[in-house]
């Protein structure tokens, strides 16, 4: 598979603020396996939600981006942001588990609503499965206020029997 490039221009500036190390908006296929081993240490994948799938349509969209954050050569953390035209999206949020706790959490979403606004997105939004509580004590330090909605679904492109079963 080819590289991907993100789209945007380079964060040069955010890489003199990311605290550990270099934040970059580039070349995605290097840290393509070290984001998702992140994501499910973290929790974040479920079997019917394939990593490479949403990085692909990451990588593809002209309103989405995926922020990666290195501490020297080794990337730390990644997160994945997005505008649908009304709202910005955040996902993806993942930190290496021996960096959590340090900054670097807090900085991917300080230079992930940067990048939103720079698009014009009024307000962030993202979502918080139910019983991740240390997830939601974190992004309340933010200043993420939980939102009186309920989160509906409808699958457009039916996973296999296995997958579908584990997602109800």
């Amino acid at each position: 598979m080819p590289c991907p490039t993100l789209h945007g221009p380079p964060l040069a500036k955010a890489r003199d603020r990311f605290k550990h190390g270099s934040l970059l908006s580039g070349n995605f296929c290097p840290p393509r396996v070290n984001s998702q081993r992140q994501s499910t240490a973290c929790g974040l994948t479920r079997p019917w939600n394939d990593p490479n799938d949403d990085i692909d349509r990451a990588v593809a969209a002209r309103e989405a981006t995926i922020l990666v954050g290195y501490c020297g050569d080794q990337m730390i953390g990644s997160v994945m942001a997005g505008h649908d035209g009304h709202r910005g999206w955040v996902y993806y949020l993942a930190v290496e588990p021996a960096h959590q706790g340090r900054g670097a959490g807090r900085e991917l979403m300080e230079e992930a609503g940067l990048w939103l606004a720079s698009r014009g997105a009024p307000k962030i939004e993202l979502m918080v499965r139910d019983g991740n509580d240390r997830a939601e004590k974190f992004y309340e330090a933010l200043g993420f206020e939980r939102q009186d909605v309920k989160v509906y679904g409808k699958w457009l492109k039916v996973p296999d029997a296995a997958e579908s079963r584990k997602a109800s």
